[in-house]
């Protein structure tokens, strides 16, 4: 297991990726992770809107968050818990939580950790349970709290990367830019520090029956919206 951590190390920094930790301590930490969590603008995407007010996403870092929840399947026997944490109405991220059947997808939350708190109480989780994908100053709330921190670089701001490293709110630095798939970087050195990088990739282009049946039960998961309202976590359908 060093060899692979040793040879996954090489790999990423060798596109750019930055390790604040060893990825022998992100292993250690990710061992207690049971839910991963994602910001939407600047993750997903690189924070542009169009006319409707909403940012997109890709198919690249959506296989690449399928791959990684199916590698926790294969690992822990169960699914970890998954969710999107915005502060601004995406939606394109409506659609993406109900088609990838994630647990939570949480909009317009100015206080990004009574989401993560709200999120955490409805799934038994505690903080360091989490980890979290995220790429600017409304997500430090979560950073600064959660198990795991990946933040996504942008070369336009060196003085807010400069102030995570200085306080120690992040695990890795993406190589990849934000808007340039850094989602699927980022699940891409989850499942090769789990360790079942291979198997997920083999099972998963065979249909194999391990996969249909963590597909199954995937797609039982309906997906819950929240939203801040008068200053508390609530349900809301985001059409209203």
């Amino acid at each position: 297991m060093d060899f692979l951590v040793d040879r996954i190390e090489q790999l990423f920094t060798g596109i750019g990726g930055t390790f604040l930790i060893s990825p022998k301590v992100i292993e250690e930490k990710l061992r207690g992770v049971k839910a991963f969590i994602f910001d939407w603008d600047g993750v997903f995407n690189n924070g542009e809107k169009n006319e409707n007010g909403s940012s997109n996403f890709n198919e690249v870092d959506s296989m690449g968050i399928n791959m990684l929840r199916f590698s926790f399947w294969l690992l822990n026997e169960e699914l970890p818990f998954t969710a999107i944490i915005s502060g601004e109405r995406n939606k394109a991220s409506f659609y993406f939580c109900e088609r990838e059947h994630f647990h939570g997808c949480y909009f317009r939350v100015m206080n990004k950790l009574e989401a993560l708190e709200h999120f955490c109480h409805l799934h038994s989780l505690k903080h360091e349970e989490v980890a979290y994908v995220f790429d600017d100053v409304l997500d430090i709330s979560i950073a600064d709290v959660c198990g795991l921190s990946i933040l996504v670089k942008r070369k336009s701001n060196p003085l807010f990367i400069e102030y995570i490293k200085t306080n120690k709110l992040a695990d890795y630095i993406t190589g990849a830019e934000s808007g340039n798939f850094a989602v699927r970087e980022s699940c891409e050195l989850l499942m090769g520090i789990n360790g079942r990088y291979e198997e997920a990739i083999s099972s998963r282009s065979s249909n194999a029956d391990n996969y249909k049946e963590y597909l199954g039960a995937r797609n039982g998961i309906a997906t819950g919206f929240y939203s801040a309202v008068a200053g508390k976590i609530v349900t809301q359908h985001p059409g209203s």
